[in-house]
């Protein structure tokens, strides 16, 4: 079973350095906290340009700091990566569908085994 994540850790890293959210708001470029405030009370999701932003600001890796999305959208993949497997497999089988096969099969199994672990 696996834990439930916060959707980001935004505040506990912005803390953690001692910053205000106006602070971060001036280092993303942006002229108040709000939009600061927004992301981390999960209302909005920043874009990739800002959270890369975040990752320069706080020294981690993105889907650290979104550990919770980052779960979320990994659950999503295996399981597309599952059901496209299976429909790979009902094809013709050619060099490259099983080499096809083969990948999304072992994603599959390992995002799902890593949430397992969780």
């Amino acid at each position: 079973m696996s834990s439930a994540q916060l959707p980001n850790y935004l505040r506990a890293n912005r803390k953690r350095l001692g910053l205000l959210q106006d602070d971060v708001a001036f280092l993303l470029g942006a002229e108040t906290g709000e939009s600061v405030c927004r992301h981390e009370r999960f209302v909005r999701e920043p874009s990739l340009a800002i959270a890369l932003a975040y990752e320069a600001i706080y020294q981690r890796p993105v889907r650290e700091l979104f550990a919770g999305l980052y779960q979320e959208i990994e659950k999503g993949i295996a399981t597309r990566a599952q059901t496209a497997s299976d429909r790979t497999c009902l094809k013709k089988t050619s060099l490259h569908s099983a080499r096809k096969i083969q990948t999304l099969a072992d994603m599959a199994a390992r995002l799902f085994s890593k949430d397992q672990n969780l």
